[in-house]
């Protein structure tokens, strides 16, 4: 009985410290130490979080098309793309009416252009 309770408790603790996880825990905050490319990194940001409304032709009000690499350099040289991925205001921040994306991938558009917006 005795041996019973110190699995029991012994399990009770286990479970209890795999399970305490944060949404900070998930988010992976590795320093980016390669050259960022737009095929290689920013691509995949874009298609995932911006295509939906920043699609050719842009819907949603959207007023650019995010399809291309050369679009999306673009939106970052002249319409301020990385003051809107990265804004706490959410009338303005981009995905618009939906949750800031995450600092890392901020990081690596940031990034990105600190390389100088390499396509490959």
């Amino acid at each position: 009985m005795k041996h019973q309770f110190i699995y029991c408790l012994f399990a009770l603790l286990f479970s209890y410290n795999c399970s305490n996880v944060s949404e900070d825990d998930l988010i992976d905050s590795t320093p980016i130490v390669e050259v960022v490319t737009y095929q290689s990194h920013v691509k995949s940001i874009i298609d995932n979080n911006c295509i939906s409304c920043h699609s050719n032709p842009p819907v949603n009000g959207a007023p650019i098309a995010l399809t291309t690499y050369d679009e999306v350099k673009s939106a970052i040289e002249n319409n301020d793309l990385i003051s809107r991925i990265s804004s706490d205001d959410l009338s303005f921040v981009m995905p618009f009416g939906g949750p800031r994306l995450p600092q890392n991938l901020i990081d690596i558009v940031i990034q990105w252009e600190a390389d100088g917006l390499l396509e490959n």
